[in-house]
């Protein structure tokens, strides 16, 4: 492993304090080893980080690195309209080498952007190929099969299976992935939502789950349709049937939940279930807007996601943030989610739902080397007297000079290190093409 020095920084640490210090950060075989004071000691590189921004990267909590390749495919349509005519059909057409074309073309985004963690939702099929391409470009992924069994209303053959065995491949993927890559990639129990699975099939997650301490992700309450759907076939919205199936527990990171109320937040509150917010697919799809203000009251852990390029369409955490901050600001009024409570929801929050706070989203000694480092000279920025309005509310992915996972710089200069762009994006438009030609 090498040692990185980054002079001269404005340090945003995110530790409790939320404090910023201004001086070096030195990193040695894959950790923090100190922050502020210049250490004494030769590193393999020094990097003079002055008038440049060193905080945590961005920790995304709710991606679907299968759909980017539908990317432009998938535009202008109402959800279950979205799933039923192009998502789902695009997600049974997909072959292994689409799989992972599609996965690569996700993972160079987000890394040139700032996310160095990530929590996904695959395709029911050939998830081995998403996990083998993922773990190849460096970046920290907890991925999860998505699991539809044969009640799952509307979808196709290829989306379907027997439940039993979903979920034995969902525990053959966690057995044979789980802490792979020095720990960069984890497996997480994917149900799709409240009905892409019968009531024993949930309740088979549950305990599954629960037996191998796993993260358990999923939809719930994103937009009226679903909801009423649910209801109908369940007498509860998601998030109570969710208690009903004993699915509640801090391991359940649950997607969007902009049509949930008090009693639904009360009930997630009780289990200390994890909410990811995803601002841009829930405006690009007409879902509405999230409750993230009631539900932080509440004590949530509300954290961010772009979801995904076919219903967002990039998968920049800056557009989340600024997102976030704007539209609670419609919902009640101007600061009420300040930048410094974006921020925290873009990297301690993502970290938390993780159930890695222990390891990531803060610069501080021990902790995992997952920086990025901002541009803060480009006019754009300028004057910058507050740190944190300049990350949210002025800063872009453009801006982003340096991305490091495990001590390991992957993107400098808005170049990716080990991976080869033009590759990726041409092998990318070549298999999207072919792909559309199979499903639509």
């Amino acid at each position: 492993m090498s040692s990185t020095l980054f002079r001269n920084a404005t340090i945003l640490t995110m530790n409790d304090r939320m404090e910023v210090a201004n001086g070096a950060v030195s990193v040695r075989d894959g950790r923090i080893v100190s922050v502020g004071a210049e250490p004494s000691g030769p590193h393999d590189v020094t990097i003079d980080a002055a008038g440049h921004l060193l905080l945590p990267g961005f920790v995304q909590t709710h991606i679907h690195l299968c759909q980017t390749l539908f990317r432009g495919y998938a535009d202008d349509l109402r959800l279950m309209d979205w799933v039923r005519t192009r998502i789902w059909p695009m997600e049974a057409a997909h072959t292994p080498a689409s799989l992972r074309a599609s996965a690569r073309l996700a993972c160079l985004e987000l890394l040139r952007s700032g996310t160095t963690s990530i929590l996904t939702i695959e395709t029911v099929h050939d998830t081995d190929a998403v996990v083998d391409a993922t773990a190849a470009t460096g970046i920290r992924a907890i991925l999860g099969k998505s699991l539809m069994d044969e009640t799952a209303p509307d979808a196709p053959a290829r989306l379907r299976q027997n439940g039993r065995a979903a979920i034995d491949e969902a525990v053959d993927l966690f057995r044979r992935y789980d802490g792979a890559a020095n720990g960069r990639i984890g497996i997480a129990f994917a149900p799709r939502w409240a009905i892409s699975c019968a009531r024993p099939t949930l309740e088979a997650i549950a305990h599954t789950s629960a037996g191998l301490n796993a993260l358990v992700h999923t939809h719930a309450c994103e937009q009226q349709d679903e909801l009423a759907m649910v209801r109908d076939a369940t007498g509860h919205s998601s998030v109570q049937y969710f208690g009903v199936v004993g699915m509640m527990s801090p391991r359940l990171n649950v997607a969007h939940c902009v049509w949930t109320d008090d009693s639904d937040h009360a009930l997630m509150a009780r289990h200390d279930v994890k909410v990811t917010h995803c601002p841009g697919s829930n405006l690009k799809l007409g879902s509405g807007i999230a409750p993230v203000t009631e539900m932080r009251t509440r004590g949530l852990n509300v954290s961010l996601g772009a979801d995904a390029a076919a219903c967002n369409n990039h998968l920049d955490m800056f557009n989340e943030m600024r997102l976030s901050a704007g539209l609670q600001s419609i919902r009640h009024s101007p600061g009420t989610l300040s930048a410094r409570d974006v921020l925290w929801m873009a990297t301690r929050g993502g970290a938390a739902a993780l159930g890695l706070s222990d390891q990531i989203g803060s610069i501080e000694v021990g902790k995992k080397a997952d920086l990025i480092l901002l541009d803060g000279l480009s006019p754009h920025v300028a004057p910058s007297p507050d740190p944190f309005s300049a990350v949210v509310y002025a800063g872009g992915a453009d801006d982003v000079r340096l991305t490091m996972v495990d001590g390991e710089i992957l993107v400098r200069e808005g170049i990716a290190v080990h991976l080869d762009a033009a590759e990726i994006s041409a092998d990318a438009r070549s298999a999207a093409a072919e792909l559309a030609r199979r499903a639509l």
